[in-house]
Formats: structure tokens, sequence, C-alpha cells
């Protein structure tokens, strides 16, 4: 008796953005290594260009500087969700990018047309090449970089909790330091949704998934359904 060959799922490319705090990486890491998918951190590539600014002596405040000085850079992004590596002409910054002093200026730089043009042709030629299908992350994805996703799913949460959750990452903080996060993200939200170049926004046709009240374990499960319903639907 024969039986019938079982097909590979259909490759599908997901688009999570939200503001941070939300739990986007967290989630889309997890989502993707369930379901045997790339990861990309989009947030990562516009922190590896910033720090190339820094350490090579661009004023970031100066748009014309980093406009011009976009397209130097060699930005190469892993998308292993159980390693997710980065590095910039060839030097590993995982680390270095996430400083106070790359975070203090991510802002400024991502802000320039001219760094969004590049990077987010970047992040279009790796979610194209993308074999089994990919989980990209970021606050532009579903509107703008990939606005053909397969799924977009729009992660929020409460301005308290999100800025709970990123004082949490800290041990020893105490409640001045929940004010001074919760400020420091209001601030950040407000220069990402009111950039001229690709604002954080919802797109139209995104799921919005409120992460307030729910766990990490909640969410990913939610968002693997989703997953799961695009596929089966393909």
């Amino acid at each position: 008796m024969e039986t019938a060959a079982r097909t590979a799922p259909a490759a599908v490319i997901v688009a999570i953005d939200g503001p941070a705090g939300t739990g986007k990486s967290s989630t889309s890491k997890s989502v993707a290594a369930k379901l045997g998918l790339g990861y990309l951190d989009t947030g990562a590539q516009y922190r590896a260009i910033t720090w190339w600014m820094v350490a090579n002596g661009i004023d970031v405040e100066d748009a014309v500087a980093v406009a011009d000085a976009a397209g130097k850079p060699a930005i190469v992004s892993g998308t292993d969700p159980a390693n997710p590596t980065i590095t910039v002409d060839g030097t590993d910054v995982s680390g270095p990018i996430r400083t106070q002093e790359v975070t203090s200026r991510v802002s400024a730089v991502s802000a320039v047309p001219e760094v969004r043009a590049v990077i987010t042709e970047l992040q279009r030629t790796i979610a194209a090449e993308a074999p089994r299908g990919i989980v990209v992350e970021g606050r532009d994805i579903g509107t703008t970089v990939l606005p053909d996703a397969d799924l977009k799913i729009f992660l929020t949460a409460s301005p308290e909790v999100r800025a709970a959750r990123r004082s949490g990452e800290l041990k020893g903080k105490d409640a001045a330091d929940l004010v001074s996060t919760q400020a420091a993200l209001a601030r950040r939200d407000a220069l990402d949704s009111g950039r001229k170049a690709s604002p954080l926004a919802k797109a139209d046709d995104a799921v919005e998934v409120d992460t307030s009240e729910l766990t990490l374990d909640q969410v990913i499960e939610c968002v693997v359904t989703l997953v799961e319903e695009k596929r089966t639907a393909a």
C-alpha cells in the first residue's frame, strides 16, 4: 500500500512590527525556531550602521554626512534564530551595537532616508533568499520593507508594561528608573512614529496582538498559531 508523500510546509514570510518593550525579539526568535524559519532583527542592522558611523567619526546629527556614508559599511546578518549574528566589514558587532552610545544615536541615524534605503534593500534581499521562509522583526516591515509579507503582526503593550519589561532587563531598578525608562521609550516612540522616512506604524492588514496581559509563552503560541493557519491556507 502506497502512502502519500509528505510535502514540506509552505515557505512563509512573517513581518512582526511594534515599539520597544512589546516582546518583538523574544517572540520572533522563538517563533522562527519552532517553525524552522529564518530570523532577522532589522533593528540590529540600524544599530550596526550607527555603530559604524560613530566608530568612523561621522557626526550622526549631520544628516548630509550620514547620507553620504550610508553605503560604505558592509553589513552581514546571520538568520539562524538560535545564533543571529551580525558583522560590519567582517567584524562581529553583536556586543558593541547594544551599548548606550549606540542606543542614544540610532534614532537619528535611522531617520536619514538614504540609510533606510540601503538597509531596506538589504532586508528585502535577505527575506527573498530565505529558503524556508523567515520572520522579520522591526518597526516598518509590514508597511514599507515587506508590504507583501504573507502574514503581518503588530505587537503592542501599555506604556507601563513596556517600561517595566525594559527596566526588568537590569537588576536593581527602582521606581525612578522605571519612570525614566518610560520617558525614554516615549521619546523613542515619538521619534520613530514621527519621522518622515518609513515611520513606525501598523499596516492596515496586520493582526494586532496586545501583549500587556500575556506571558511570553502565550504570545509565542498565538503567533505560531497565526503562522500555521497562514501556511495551511497557502
